[in-house]
């Protein structure tokens, strides 16, 4: 009976169990098609792409920028920002990317950001080319002056022919902006006049300074852009962003403009051509530096460099290698290691090359020391190779004991391991027997000249 009456409690146990189980599952599916609406009404808002423009103004910039522009128009978005950090880079670069952003049927507005980022020379152009600019507080905009495509200061009619030329560009892109910052444009440009991000925003050379994107997008909301000569009031309250990162390969040629990736790889590449050439019969070394020096080949036409500097650090290579091939114990390495030294500086450093593309100076010495070192010890192993006795072939034979097996007088027959040669003695006066421990002397064709081992 007491089993009976307990089966009921049981039963309703169990469906109090399962009751509270439902609930639960009941609750989380409320739960979530309350997310649904929310989720649906983001996705519904405007769609803003933010790009990251941080590096020189290269072609693989160039190629980042025209990609967005696409994205942005195939996606229909209400506006492209490119987040912009450079210090400068190439005027035809950047003239290309004034063109792109200009003809873009998307708003591109250029956001100088985040805190201590610069729109440098080239950058100050790019900026002015947006349909609306912005900087972050404690930025800076201009130092626009234009230098030679080797990085030097332009001279007489050169200079003025460049400059004005960009000038003009300035003053097409901040003439709706009003006189003031005309001014102020062309003043970067004329004598590299640089100014805070609040000094841009007093000359009218920007439209606002925000702390961050989602106070760009607040700020942006109602405010209306020429696009194209249309008007275009935007709309960006309840705009919901998306990243568009750098793709590996932008990266990678990016990375390529940094004179000390290019300095580095053509130092190591050269280098192990070189160890190829002084040791042929491998090819991992001369296949590594050839793929190493032609990338850096790649960099090298983009930055700035004077090419004089190359004289220098071929001298430099050749010097190593005389090193080993006649050995003077250290004294052509270390004239290569001056002349690599000064190569290095004269390629990259030379007078007027834009700072951002100038070669770490620790690096050049630490590096030209380095290889120093490294052709020091391939060349301190050589001499000692040299000095090391000769281990294979009848030479090897100087200076071992034998077994005289047959003798007569001064001649006869020596054992040497499993070897029977024929033998005389160095000193007629030495009295070899059969059976005496000698001594080889010499090899002479194919007799051995041997001593008694007393």
């Amino acid at each position: 009976m007491q089993g009976r009456d307990s089966y009921p409690a049981l039963i309703f146990e169990d469906y109090n169990h399962r009751m509270k189980r439902s609930g639960f599952l009941l609750i989380c599916l409320v739960s979530l098609l309350m997310m649904i609406p929310a989720v649906h009404a983001q996705s519904d808002g405007p769609l803003v792409l933010v790009m990251t423009a941080d590096g020189p103004i290269m072609p693989p910039m160039l190629e980042y920028i025209q990609r967005g522009i696409k994205a942005a128009e195939q996606r229909k978005a209400e506006i492209l920002i490119i987040q912009l950090d450079t210090f400068g880079g190439s005027i035809d670069t950047m003239k290309e990317i004034v063109q792109v952003v200009r003809d873009s049927d998307i708003p591109v507005v250029v956001y100088v950001s985040p805190r201590g980022a610069h729109a440098a020379s080239a950058g100050t152009i790019v900026t002015l080319a947006g349909h609306a600019s912005a900087m972050a507080p404690e930025t800076v905009i201009g130092a626009a002056s234009p230098v030679g495509g080797q990085g030097q200061d332009l001279q007489t009619t050169e200079a003025l022919k460049v400059k004005e030329d960009t000038k003009a560009v300035a003053r097409s892109l901040a003439e709706r902006r009003g006189p003031e910052a005309v001014a102020l444009a062309e003043d970067t440009i004329q004598n590299a006049k640089a100014v805070s991000a609040n000094e841009a925003l007093h000359a009218k050379l920007i439209d606002f300074v925000v702390d961050n994107v989602d106070d760009l997008l607040e700020a942006l909301d109602g405010f209306t852009v020429q696009v194209n000569d249309q008007p275009r009031t935007l709309n960006t309250v309840h705009a919901h962003t998306e990243p568009l990162d750098m793709s590996f390969i932008e990266r990678l040629l990016l990375l390529l403009t940094d004179p000390n990736i290019v300095f580095t790889l053509l130092s190591m590449g050269t280098f192990a051509i070189l160890i190829e050439i002084s040791s042929p019969g491998g090819w991992v070394a001369g296949f590594f530096g050839v793929v190493c020096v032609l990338i850096a080949t790649y960099g090298l036409g983009l930055l700035s460099v004077n090419w004089f500097g190359l004289l220098f650090l071929v001298t430099a290579f050749v010097l190593f290698i005389l090193d080993i091939k006649a050995p003077t114990h250290g004294a052509l390495t270390a004239a290569g290691i001056t002349s690599f030294i000064v190569g290095a500086l004269v390629l990259f450093n030379s007078g007027g090359t834009p700072q951002f593309q100038r070669v770490s100076v620790p690096l050049v010495v630490g590096m030209g020391l380095f290889l120093g070192l490294l052709f020091f010890g391939m060349l301190m192993f050589a001499l000692r190779a040299m000095r090391v006795p000769v281990s294979m072939g009848v030479e090897s034979y100087i200076g071992k004991p034998g077994t005289a097996k047959i003798w007569d007088e001064a001649t006869g027959q020596v054992q040497m391991g499993s070897e029977l040669w024929s033998a005389e003695a160095v000193h007629e006066s030495d009295k070899i027997s059969k059976g005496d421990k000698v001594e080889v002397v010499e090899v002479k064709g194919l007799r051995l000249k041997v001593k008694k081992i007393k």
